[in-house]
């Protein structure tokens, strides 16, 4: 992860629940006060971004956080993550913010690894996509990872995926990927988005890279599979669910992108506890 723009982002998160003091600590709690807090899990799950959540405290300073957990690992009711001890102003005034980011980034790590259980041993490989929360991208693309998926494009700069919109726009899936090579890097892959038999077909004459099957039925992804024959990568988007992933799976393209990932899902329930002083 890039730490200059995780730091820029934590600090206007910071920013966000501190515009000035801390009111209730600031009169409540003693400048020389130290404390010891337990992180502890609320329920059951994968654990994603721990190191986002110490860097809140690093920012704050005077907190030290030992880790009894990493990345990727599953936690359980009632576990015990990791000891937090320092300064109790700095510990209750960055405790939420660096809850906010756990607990999210443990979520998406929760639900990635329930898609990505449903496809054990099929060699497909499940995709996130820009459906983020703004300013959220960079963590929440690495919880996909933790959760072991697969990250798609960054930003709109990482890669070419020539849109239904772009088709229009252009004239067609010709004229769009003709556009493109003329101005890109050939280091750059071309995917094209396609949602019909007729334009797998001309996304394969002009030679994309990447096949999109957006919103296909199973019979037409099948079809398709076939048609591509392995001339082209094939991902396979559009309203899938952990219902029916198994069966997208089985047409045998090689990934599966799935939004749900990073706007569907449910925050790990997370908590700080059992204060002492110290």
């Amino acid at each position: 992860m890039n730490w200059l723009i995780i730091d820029s982002l934590i600090i206007n998160a910071i920013k966000e629940d501190l515009p000035q003091n801390d009111i209730t600590t600031e009169f409540i709690i003693r400048d020389e006060c130290n404390c010891s807090v337990d992180l502890i899990a609320k329920q059951n799950g994968i654990i994603a971004g721990l190191l986002v959540f110490e860097r809140v405290f690093k920012l704050l300073g005077e907190v030290n956080v030992e880790f009894l957990k990493c990345d990727g690992d599953a936690v359980t009711e009632g576990e015990c993550i990791a000891k937090i001890s320092g300064k109790t102003k700095h510990i209750l005034t960055g405790e939420r913010t660096a809850l906010n980011y756990l607990q999210r980034m443990s979520g998406i790590a929760t639900l990635t690894k329930t898609y990505v259980n449903k496809l054990v041993g099929s060699g497909v490989k499940i995709l996130d996509t820009r459906k983020t929360t703004p300013n959220m991208r960079i963590f929440e693309k690495y919880a996909v990872k933790i959760g072991g998926g697969c990250n798609h494009r960054d930003n709109l700069s990482d890669g070419v995926l020539i849109k239904e919109n772009h088709i229009s726009a252009a004239g067609g899936i010709k004229e769009a990927v003709n556009i493109i090579r003329d101005n890109v890097s050939f280091v750059k892959k071309i995917e094209v988005e396609t949602e019909s038999l007729k334009q797998v077909n001309e996304a394969l004459e002009v030679k994309a890279d990447i096949i999109m099957l957006d919103n296909m039925d199973v019979l037409d992804m099948k079809k398709a599979v076939e048609i591509i024959n392995k001339k082209a990568l094939v991902e396979a988007s559009g309203d899938i669910t952990i219902d029916n992933i198994s069966i997208v799976a089985s047409c045998g393209v090689d990934y599966i992108s799935v939004g749900a990932l990073t706007h569907s899902y449910k925050v790990l329930d997370l908590s700080m506890k059992n204060l002492v002083n110290s």
